[in-house]
């Protein structure tokens, strides 16, 4: 989506299998994940689910995923011969669908539209907004990625546009109110790597949550 940062993305990959593999296969993939992510000295690695192809033709919320990898998962995988994560469901599947119909690129295999098929937006609405359920816990911590994530949520229901996090903000610091721009405008120059220290109000944060909520359910249900 023309947004990548080595230092702040991580890489992700979905992918359709028609059958189901063997754990021992999924941890093979994992394992190889591991030694690409320290071979290429990756900062934020990988993060890959595998699904059926039944749920990519007749779609089913929340998705159920065969494996799933993710930095978040690396030290399990490295320190437990047994674990493995699949045979779940996941509402962020739904998101990914669709950002992969929409904006999505073919590394093999046959064109995405021929593999997908658009799903019903409220599905996506859900999705990207369960990401974002936990910003009041979170946004003092983790300011880049909820403020700019709850910025994509508003401007989909908004404008039903599907953005990368760097459009998301560049929107907001036009569109949300003035006093929420300078927030935006750190964050954003933070997520492209023009900022190396961020200079937060704790309150400003919360502030900018609630009314992003507000307007993300008043927009919701027109």
């Amino acid at each position: 989506m023309g947004c990548f940062n080595p230092l702040q993305s991580d890489v992700d990959i979905l992918a359709v299998v028609k059958e189901k593999l063997s754990v021992d296969t999924y941890r093979k993939i994992a394992n190889k994940l591991i030694r690409l992510e320290e071979e290429w000295k990756m900062v934020r690695g990988f993060e890959i689910s595998i699904v059926l192809e039944t749920y990519t033709v007749d779609f089913v919320y929340p998705t159920p995923f065969e494996f799933h990898y993710s930095s978040f998962h690396k030290v399990k995988y490295l320190t437990d011969e047994t674990y493995f994560c699949g045979g779940y469901e996941d509402p962020d599947l739904a998101a990914h669908f669709v950002v992969t119909y929409n904006r999505g690129s073919v590394l093999f295999g046959k064109p995405i539209k021929e593999v997908f098929k658009a799903i019903d937006h409220n599905y996506y609405i859900d999705s990207i907004k369960s990401d974002v359920n936990g910003a009041f816990e979170g946004i003092i911590d983790n300011p880049v990625y909820y403020v700019l994530n709850l910025a994509r949520v508003l401007l989909y229901v908004r404008e039903s546009a599907i953005s990368s996090k760097k459009e998301a903000g560049e929107w907001a610091l036009n569109e949300l109110p003035n006093q929420y721009k300078y927030t935006i405008a750190q964050c954003l120059a933070k997520y492209e790597n023009g900022l190396e220290t961020l200079n937060l109000d704790e309150d400003m944060l919360l502030n900018y949550t609630e009314y992003m909520f507000k307007e993300i359910e008043q927009f919701s249900y027109r």
